[in-house]
């Protein structure tokens, strides 16, 4: 099988390096970057370039660009595909592009499959891409009405043989919803939080809770713009009651109440512990 992989950035370029790690299929990879092709080229990362004549070829194409860049993309080649061949896009949002690259693929008779995997690293581009990076990690797949059984089926197996240890089946609505606590949320925090002027004046006063809560700060500006701007309905929601919480606590702490402070952090404690699967006796 022949599978092509346009955009070789940190998803992209695990994406053709897990295939070729973990499979016998024929990788061919293309990006806006040709130094990036040809480096891909030299690590085996991929076997040869993929230009708009050999899309028709291809078998499966993933589309690991942001969002923009994946409609223009589909909508300026949607002839070039392969006619009944598989594509699917990488980006971190659903609504915003499912919609679109679904009539593009009705009208060109391909079958689109939205994909999102949950993996990733606080770098970006193809020298930080790695073949391991979707080791056990999640891959949510969103197929529509009318897709074959089979074809999802096919799907799912290619993502299990290159490391994938579980896949969700989700909705557009419900990927973005989902994603904006899981993901958005935590960058939204973090770059919030590095912020303070007291972050200056860390070293020797931090530890392992600093590292964790400042680690996603170091985030990609521009990928991460767009992606906020495609969920605003979902992550604004997520952010808004996050506020309300924090206020909570800082009227708790504020005031001196004791009980109030106890029962917040009591409740925390126990959210996690039904979050993590935790019993009772495991408490």
């Amino acid at each position: 099988m022949k599978i092509g992989v346009v955009g070789l950035g940190l998803i992209g370029g695990s994406m053709a390096k897990a295939i070729k790690m973990h499979t016998e299929h024929t990788v061919l990879g293309m990006d806006i970057i040709e130094s990036v092709v040809c480096k891909a080229r030299l690590l085996e990362a991929i076997d040869e370039e993929l230009t708009v004549d050999t899309l028709k070829d291809c078998d499966i194409v993933f589309l690991a660009m942001y969002p923009g860049d994946t409609i223009a993309f589909a909508r300026k080649n949607a002839a070039y595909f392969k006619r009944d061949g598989i594509v699917l896009d990488l980006c971190g949002v659903k609504e915003a592009v499912c919609p679109i690259l679904l009539k593009i693929a009705q009208e060109n008779h391909f079958i689109y499959i939205g994909a999102h995997p949950m993996a990733g690293r606080e770098f970006s581009g193809f020298s930080h891409s790695m073949g391991s990076l979707f080791e056990n990690a999640s891959m949510i797949l969103v197929p529509f009405h009318g897709t074959r059984i089979e074809t999802v089926q096919s799907v799912k197996e290619l993502c299990r043989q290159i490391g994938f240890g579980y896949i969700q089946i989700s909705t557009p609505e419900e990927h973005d919803r989902m994603i904006a606590f899981t993901s958005q949320l935590a960058h939204v925090v973090s770059s919030s939080y590095i912020k303070s002027p007291t972050a200056l004046e860390h070293i020797g006063f931090s530890a392992g809770s600093f590292r964790d809560m400042t680690r996603v700060a170091k985030l990609n500006e521009t990928m991460w713009t767009e992606l906020f701007l495609d969920n605003p309905k979902h992550l604004c929601n997520e952010i808004e009651l996050l506020i309300q919480h924090l206020e909570e606590y800082a009227e708790a702490i504020r005031t001196g109440n004791h009980e109030k402070l106890f029962q917040l952090l009591k409740e925390g404690r126990e959210r996690k512990a039904v979050v993590d699967g935790e019993t009772a006796e495991e408490k």
